[in-house]
């Protein structure tokens, strides 16, 4: 099961739109959200000391599911986990790390104003992180973030793992707590903080408590695998042998030589760019009584989201079909299941209509008697913040 991001990009990839045009945010609502930022671990991992190496692959993988921001976090995350395997001091880490992205984006600039901020309140992470609430946490595209409490946005949770590592201090359960309590994505947040950590001290030096667990589960394969953590450590140190030969270094019998990269700018990308949220608002459409729904309104995008209470799909095998039609014109057809390999968390998008007053109409073309399909909520954009 998937969600967000590498939903929609499933999505996008059984329905045609392949990577990089799966992780666009035109073709992914979710193309900021924190998906790809913490699957990320693997590049930096294999990429000991080159953090240029980790952000290109990152431009690869990444952008099958997100772009901009997005992408950004993989690449702020995975130029960390490089740059541990050399450096122990985490604000060194951190700051050229920060190095890898654009300075024109949001991403480096909230990064940018942790550290700040970590240093005008060094002894109180709570402040920062009342900072970072304050400035960062209003969601522009995740459909199920605007305007709610919800929030996995990758910069801001990316705040939260180097909030965590900076008022960490090195110490491994005080960084794990810290990051859990930030909030938000509070299992993937202190998983990259204490993965960062973690090779930055070595392995040896991770406490007991935290390793033994372990023991019993080395050899049991990962659901929907044959693979255990056995034999990814195996496949890690392998892929990082590999590309540490690719990349000018030198493996000996006893030694590993590895080239020294500082970190380079990746080029810069923007979701959502001159899009702002100005209304959530409740869509009340009864299937049972009408097929058809419409919507209007005054801006220059929507997304409208599912609330799919189809019958289980999965054994019934239908799948709901709409016809979108915007100003009288027809844009689409849409098919939605509620199976979750092949789902669609949004019903549909359009971020590029002119500023005016539109009508939507949203037909569903195959009932079926004992089935519901129910519209959930609609984000709506402008191209002015309070319009």
């Amino acid at each position: 099961m998937l969600w967000h991001a590498n939903q929609e990009a499933r999505y996008n990839i059984l329905n045609g739109i392949k990577p990089p045009e799966s992780g666009f945010w035109k073709n992914n609502p979710h193309a900021d959200c924190i998906d790809f930022q913490i699957e990320s671990d693997f590049a930096g991992l294999m990429s000991p000391a080159m953090p240029n190496v980790a952000s290109a692959i990152t431009d690869k993988i990444g952008h099958i599911m997100n772009y901009g921001d997005g992408w950004y976090g993989g690449v702020f995350v995975s130029n960390m986990y490089s740059l541990a395997f050399a450096y122990s001091n985490i604000k060194y880490i951190i700051t050229q790390s920060l190095k890898a992205i654009p300075v024109q984006s949001d991403f480096y600039k909230c990064i940018n104003d942790v550290v700040k901020w970590h240093k005008k309140n060094p002894n109180d992470w709570k402040a920062t992180w009342f900072e970072v609430q304050k400035k960062w946490t209003d969601d522009t595209g995740c459909p199920d973030g605007v305007f709610t409490s919800l929030n996995i946005d990758a910069k801001v949770n990316a705040a939260y793992i180097v909030i965590s590592l900076l008022y960490g201090n090195g110490d491994y359960e005080k960084t794990l707590d810290i990051a859990t309590r930030c909030g938000q994505d509070s299992d993937c947040n202190p998983s990259s903080a204490a993965g960062i950590l973690g090779t930055i001290i070595g392995y040896d030096k991770i406490p007991d408590k935290w390793k033994n667990c372990l023991k019993q589960i080395v050899d049991m394969d990962f659901k929907f695998t044959t693979i255990s953590l056995n034999n990814i450590y195996n496949i890690g140190y392998e892929h990082a042998l590999k590309n540490i030969e690719k990349n000018s270094g030198e493996i000996s019998e006893n030694d590993i030589t590895i080239k020294f990269e500082f970190p380079k700018p990746v080029r810069f990308e923007q979701s959502f760019p001159n899009l702002y949220p100005v209304e959530r608002r409740i869509i009340d459409w009864d299937t049972t009584a009408i097929n058809e729904c419409n919507l209007k309104f005054d801006g220059t995008g929507f997304v409208i989201t599912l609330a799919n209470d189809i019958a289980d799909t999965a054994s019934t095998g239908y799948t709901a079909q709409y016809e979108i039609t915007i100003d009288g014109k027809k844009y689409t057809e849409v098919k939605i299941s509620k199976n979750y390999l092949a789902r669609r968390d949004e019903l549909y998008w359009n971020y590029d209509l002119p500023r005016q007053q539109h009508m939507v109409n949203i037909k569903w073309l195959n009932p079926e008697e004992g089935k519901k399909a129910r519209l959930s909520e609609v984000v709506l954009y402008s191209d002015n913040p309070t319009k």
